[in-house]
């Protein structure tokens, strides 16, 4: 088999062939946006750069094409994936000393405002407008507007290349068992309890399964209640974990994880929850879509052909789809800085977005990719238009404003509580009311360590 080597032209990885047509005709060009560069130059040999990203669908698209890159400019990337929890503690702390341990991060949406208005990060916007650092056909304003503003600092100026843009959706694995008890898709909470309930155990699987990070897969029950986690976010911070509707939100939402989960279900990951719905062990989910939208996968899915999708259950308050978006960045004690931006912009370019997009990622941040017929395409199954949902909840999500609790600087601490609240009532340890009091004052006292008036 004969092996493809690429290099750069434009801003872009190409095959050598092409490139050495397009070099003949124009002159060498620009690699990497650094000019007058030979062909066989190596405008980042003897650089290390340290790398990390959090596991994801894009970051196991990404490990295989980064030797491609390292070809192309004699770069060394090391590429760390630890699991989403693991990967904000460490990056956290090391942001927070200015280390230079990392050369490029993964700036967390909930990590996001504490990271930017920090100062541990670098300002991007030089980098975007130099010519010979960022090549037109990088086109920043390709980038969803509403991806870019949670990478925006007070300042204005932009501080992550958004890679994931992500939406909270609902999905049943295995529909037509739901069709044969005389059940359509859950759209309230009531149906979704009674769905879970029916379900539980038909098929040797589980009712419901969703990921321990309950910060962000509780949140969309806790405001279809009519609760939230903070007074008015982000101009009031006073946590509002025990108000009663809080309280019979963590009650509805451990029951469904104790009662119709599956053994063990406080220790799932994103990973194992969306393996489970794969392989048919569990029915019914509420996860963000670059995770259900892996159902639809005929060759990795035992479930593809019955999957079905929806927006998630709305409640007495109406409907609140999280919504999260994850970018690259450059913290400001990496002494690799501009090779990390030429790594960022290779990563987000609209060459590798494409590709990504073209191997079934679901969650783009670029126009582009969104509006391309593939993506379209991709993200039709079994009748359902999954883009058509993640716009949809995109779209109520900024009407509605329901997410500005999870960028303020504090959330993270409050997180962290939410998360060991809803673990607490599922395995019995509290009830929900002792279980989200705990969380409450928990919450205050965390935010006056951080500085927050409450």
């Amino acid at each position: 088999m004969t092996r493809t080597t690429y290099h750069y032209e434009g801003g872009l990885l190409v095959p050598r062939r092409k490139l050495l047509v397009s070099a003949l005709a124009a002159g060498a060009g620009s690699a990497l946006g650094f000019p007058a560069l030979a062909l066989d130059s190596k405008p980042l040999k003897g650089v290390t750069l340290n790398t990390s990203l959090y596991s994801s669908p894009y970051s196991k698209l990404l490990r295989p094409w980064i030797p491609e890159f390292e070809e192309a400019t004699g770069a060394k990337v090391n590429f760390d994936t630890p699991g989403f929890p693991v990967y904000n503690q460490r990056a956290d702390l090391e942001l927070s000393t200015k280390g230079a341990a990392f050369d490029a991060v993964n700036v967390t949406f909930i990590y996001s405002s504490r990271w930017i208005n920090s100062g541990w990060l670098t300002p991007l916007d030089g980098y975007i407008n130099d010519p010979n650092k960022t090549p037109a056909n990088f086109d920043i304003r390709d980038f969803l507007e509403g991806a870019l503003a949670p990478e925006r600092g007070r300042d204005g100026q932009l501080y992550g290349i958004p890679w994931q843009a992500e939406v909270t959706i609902a999905a049943a694995s295995r529909f037509d068992v739901l069709k044969q008890s005389g059940l359509a898709f859950p759209d309230t909470t009531d149906a979704w309890l009674e769905a879970a309930k029916l379900l539980n155990r038909k098929e040797r699987a589980a009712g419901f399964v969703t990921d321990n990070h309950y910060g962000w897969t509780f949140i969309p029950f806790l405001q279809a209640f009519g609760g939230d986690v903070f007074r008015k976010a982000p101009d009031d911070l006073f946590p509002t974990l025990d108000s009663p509707e809080a309280i019979a939100a963590a009650d509805y939402f451990a029951r469904l994880l104790r009662e119709y989960g599956p053994d063990g279900v406080v220790s799932y990951t994103s990973d194992q929850a969306v393996q489970s719905l794969k392989a048919g062990r569990s029915h019914l989910s509420v996860q963000g879509q670059i995770n259900l939208s892996q159902l639809a996968d005929a060759s990795s899915s035992k479930v593809a052909a019955s999957a079905a999708w929806g927006q998630v259950p709305k409640g007495v308050a109406g409907r609140f789809p999280g919504t999260a978006i994850h970018g690259w960045g450059i913290p400001v004690g990496s002494k690799n800085k501009d090779a990390a931006w030429q790594f960022i912009r290779w990563a987000t370019s609209k060459e590798t977005l494409q590709r990504a997009v073209a191997a079934g990622y679901g969650s783009p941040t670029r126009r582009s990719d969104i509006d391309s017929p593939l993506y379209r395409e991709r993200q039709r199954a079994n009748g359902y238009d999954i883009a058509a949902l993640v716009t949809a909840s995109v779209d109520l999500s900024a009407k509605q404003g329901h997410m500005k609790y999870r960028t303020v600087a504090a959330y993270p601490q409050v997180d962290q509580q939410i998360n060991k609240a809803i673990e607490l009532i599922v395995t019995g340890q509290r009830t929900p009311e002792q279980a989200m009091k705990q969380a409450q004052t928990a919450s205050i006292a965390e935010l006056r360590r951080a500085g927050v008036s409450v």
